[in-house]
């Protein structure tokens, strides 16, 4: 059967394709084969179906999909948002156990790679919910409502945690770099280190000093561009945290009423750090 995806509909039924013998194909059932060779040449998506087996597979982009029921799919979906949760939540505990260290400047390569590595442990599952609400359709709503909440929040430290520690005469310094890592490789805090693009004279347990653009983003009621505004001037966190009244309201923007903002927010993430630090 083949169809005209543009205006649905059927153009002819009870046709047999004869794609080139020549292309290689992995498939040994004739169906499947054919629908295989057919796709790599037309460069079309091809649907196989197989009573006997029970089989619906899709073939496009070189690949062959197997199209499995919902009920399949939400078995599985559920197993790997169950992982997420779980990787979630570590992710948070390494990541507030890096904010406690950039208050106190003892930040290392180390823990910033563990931060980037749980990082795209989530974003590989991320990726993988992706796919099941893709072939879940409308069956997906409940899954994608339950992937858009966990999801929140997370662009925006990886963001962040880029623009604090990129070196200043790195321009490809990111956590894209982890993305082609196996498995393996992703659980060497080392290798992490070094595909993000942390120099190679700079080991595990390098000092590395944040300039605080996370931190001030969890300062409440301050707007994000005064946040910049202040690292700008100050160059790091630490240099924010020696300012004085006179230094902080010489930053374009900074009045009494937001002085007292920054200064309490500074106050709760020197709380905040302590309190990681004695638990």
């Amino acid at each position: 059967i083949i169809f005209d995806c543009e205006n649905d509909r059927i153009i002819r039924a009870g046709v047999q394709l004869m794609p080139d013998a020549n292309i290689e194909t992995v498939e040994t059932g004739t169906r499947h084969r054919t629908a295989d060779r057919v796709s790599r040449q037309s460069g079309l998506p091809v649907v196989s179906i197989s009573a006997s087996m029970s089989t619906i597979a899709l073939y496009l982009d070189h690949r062959r999909h197997l199209v499995e029921h919902s009920d399949q799919i939400l078995t599985r979906a559920h197993q790997a948002l169950q992982t997420l949760e779980r990787y979630q939540e570590r992710l948070w505990e390494v990541t507030s156990r890096l904010s406690s260290l950039e208050v106190q400047d003892q930040v290392t390569v180390r823990d910033f790679a563990l931060v980037a590595q749980r990082l795209e442990m989530v974003r590989r599952l991320e990726e993988e919910l992706d796919t099941y609400v893709v072939e879940l359709g409308s069956d997906g709503r409940l899954l994608t409502l339950q992937l858009h909440e966990l999801r929140a929040g997370i662009e925006e430290l990886r963001c962040l945690l880029e623009r604090d520690y990129r070196p200043r005469d790195s321009a490809s310094f990111g956590l894209v770099g982890l993305q082609p890592l196996n498995t393996d490789e992703l659980l060497d805090t080392h290798t992490v280190a070094r595909a993000a693009g942390f120099p190679h004279n700079m080991h595990l347990e390098s000092h590395v000093t944040t300039r605080g653009f996370r931190q001030m983003a969890q300062i409440n009621r301050l707007p994000s561009y005064l946040g910049d505004r202040l690292i700008a001037h100050f160059g790091t966190l630490q240099a924010l945290f020696g300012a004085s009244t006179t230094d902080l309201q010489a930053v374009d923007g900074v009045g009494e009423s937001r002085v007292r903002v920054i200064r309490d927010g500074l106050v709760r993430l020197a709380e905040s750090a302590y309190t990681e630090r004695i638990s």
